[in-house]
């Protein structure tokens, strides 16, 4: 496919008033998030069915014309797997994407199991991807050969992609179920993970005491710092089993971080004195002043509910076969837990807890009034 460089407003103003006469078009984002504390769009390849573009972020000043398309309603915007790019593209220019259709969320309704854009992109058109670019530091100017034809390549292939997967879901009578999917997507926005207390984002902290609590958010806090100053991610300063190791044992000698493998060597040398006045700080809190989990307030599950819930999963499992689609995509057990509890009588009142989809109630809403009624009767 042929590909042109965008690096100026006035070629991007040209080519958007192009591709707002197309009917589809492929879209798709490349980010410096392994490489950099704050992470941003470093790459964005727009495709028509002929031919891709590649925009500069770096050396475009005014994008309007680019969120347009986006915006645009009339224009289908093939993405896969989109909530980064969503994300991303609301967080560097509060963007919105309107009329969105996303493969990998397509391929869901189609029980395709290896949904990833490399499996379908060698299942469809025999093409092989490697993913060794994703790692790959997409801020660098010049950006190397083979990254430019990696960028090229994914998302030259999104419309064609689209046109196989809309025909079957249309034939499949599931197009309308995936369509609602595709709009709660675009209502999706960017989050900033670095809002204390930081251990709330933190797996596993719900299962710590107050103390290692306190020792966790000193060591997330010091981490952030440091990556900031950085200007590095996270992950490559200290890995989170390093911190969740130090928060549990609470070593306060940098000998006992590396008798328990917490840090390596190189990181003793230069974190592992600041490792440890976070650790002893927390370890001198007064008991008052330690920090608590937020407990999320759920209703007791009497032995009715839980019946509810061991037989719903019993429907979805029967009905996921049947209908092919995967469990926790046809119904999650968060919803579940939900339904067993609200116990609703009709398709109606099953629309009524939150996070139930139309789609859903269509595909499975009376196994579910009749699984929750066998209990009643």
């Amino acid at each position: 496919m042929n590909y042109k460089f965008i690096g100026s407003d006035t070629e991007l103003k040209s080519v958007c008033e192009n591709l707002l006469k197309e009917k589809v078009i492929g879209v798709d984002l490349e980010a410096d998030s392994m490489h950099c504390f704050k992470e941003k769009i470093c790459l964005i390849q727009v495709a028509s069915a002929k031919e891709a573009f590649l925009i500069d972020p770096f050396e475009i000043k005014d994008a309007s014309p680019f969120l347009n398309v986006l915006e645009n309603n009339d224009v289908i915007k093939v993405f896969h797997g989109s909530d980064f790019d969503i994300r991303s593209l609301d967080r560097d220019y509060t963007a919105k994407v309107n009329n969105l259709f996303d493969t990998e969320i397509a391929s869901r309704f189609l029980g395709i199991k290896e949904r990833g854009l490399a499996a379908l992109l060698k299942k469809n058109f025999n093409v092989d991807v490697d993913k060794k670019f994703q790692k790959k530091d997409w801020a660098k100017r010049p950006l190397e050969s083979d990254m430019i034809e990696y960028s090229v390549g994914d998302v030259k292939y999104l419309v064609k992609l689209h046109e196989i997967i809309h025909g079957r879901l249309v034939e499949n009578g599931r197009y309308h179920w995936a369509k609602e999917e595709f709009e709660l997507q675009e209502k999706v926005r960017y989050e900033n993970n670095h809002m204390s207390p930081l251990f709330r984002k933190f797996k596993g902290a719900g299962k710590m005491d107050n103390r290692s609590l306190a020792a966790l958010e000193n060591l997330l806090q010091l981490r952030l710092l440091i990556a900031s100053r950085k200007d590095q991610p996270l992950f490559k300063v200290l890995s989170n089993s390093s911190l969740m190791t130090m928060a549990m044992e609470k070593p306060v000698t940098i000998d006992k971080m590396l008798g328990i493998r917490a840090l390596t060597r190189k990181q003793a040398d230069m974190y592992g004195k600041l490792c440890v006045k976070a650790i002893v700080k927390a370890v001198n809190l007064e008991h008052k002043a330690l920090p608590s989990y937020p407990k999320i307030k759920r209703p007791g599950k009497d032995i009715l509910v839980l019946k509810r819930i061991e037989n719903l999963k019993i429907m979805r499992e029967k009905q996921s076969r049947s209908i092919g689609i995967e469990p926790g995509f046809l119904l999650n057990n968060a919803l579940i837990g939900s339904i067993a509890f609200k116990n609703p009588a009709t398709p109606e009142d099953l629309l009524k807890i939150d996070n139930v989809r139309h789609w859903q109630v269509e595909a499975i809403g009376e196994n579910i009034i009749l699984t929750l009624g066998c209990l009643r009767s």
